[in-house]
């Protein structure tokens, strides 16, 4: 029997080795494949990639800045996605407050020389206070950042967000939403309110984590996707 195919899309500075511990626990269940979101330039071309690669139908499981591309390729190929997993991520635009505070971590992640340390400034919003002291979190977290560098966070980082809630709204697929009970990124109420939008999704809190879900708590994350993938 042929496997079902999950894409998986990481966020913002993320590579492969956010969904490790997911790819590795549901290979028996699935075709993982993990999708490159790393030069586009706006939500529409990064999202159009990806279809371009992926079977005719697929699940689809995005994090983060992965989550904004989940939606927008909902929003472009609805009967193509057999199920939706939106993680640590929000459908919000954004506000001219949020658009402001991106041009000035631009200009912090252009310092040269800097770069590491602008992540490790970062490291406290996406790990939950126990997770800071994790040498291997730390690592695995500080390793993508370091191989992604500045010119791809630049780009990830002027992309503009679009408001997702009429996509939501529309979905009649399984749905799930998930985040860390920690996370200080996208809140757990953000997705409370998502949930709202779909009254069919599969709202869960990540205990033990932050916004770094997939790695923070993988055991959590990957029951969670295992009971949407059989949805």
């Amino acid at each position: 029997m042929t496997q079902p195919t999950l894409i998986l899309i990481p966020g913002l500075l993320n590579d492969a080795e956010l969904w490790h511990d997911q790819v590795s626990a549901l290979s028996q269940i699935a075709d993982c494949r993990v999708a490159d979101i790393t030069k586009g330039a706006s939500l529409g071309e990064i999202a159009q990639d990806v279809l371009a690669g992926a079977p005719e139908r697929f699940a689809l499981a995005g994090f983060s800045l992965g989550g904004y591309v989940a939606i927008e390729m909902a929003r472009l190929a609805p009967d193509r996605i057999e199920r939706l997993a939106l993680l640590d991520t929000s459908i919000q635009a954004d506000s001219p407050e949020r658009i402001a505070m991106r041009r000035a971590l631009d200009k912090a992640a252009r310092v040269a020389g800097r770069f590491h340390g602008f992540g490790d400034r970062l490291l406290r919003s996406y790990l939950a206070d126990s997770h800071l002291s994790n040498e291997t979190i730390v690592s695995r977290i500080r390793g993508m950042t370091e191989r992604l560098g500045p010119e791809v966070f630049v780009r990830q980082n002027n992309i503009e967000r679009k408001d997702g809630a009429a996509v939501l709204r529309k979905l009649r697929c399984p749905v799930l939403i998930l985040a860390g009970e920690h996370d200080a990124l996208t809140p757990f109420a953000g997705h409370e309110a998502m949930a709202t939008l779909v009254p069919h999704a599969e709202l869960v809190r990540i205990p033990d984590a932050g916004h770094m879900t997939p790695i923070e708590n993988p055991l959590a994350v990957n029951e969670a996707l295992r009971r949407w993938m059989a949805a």
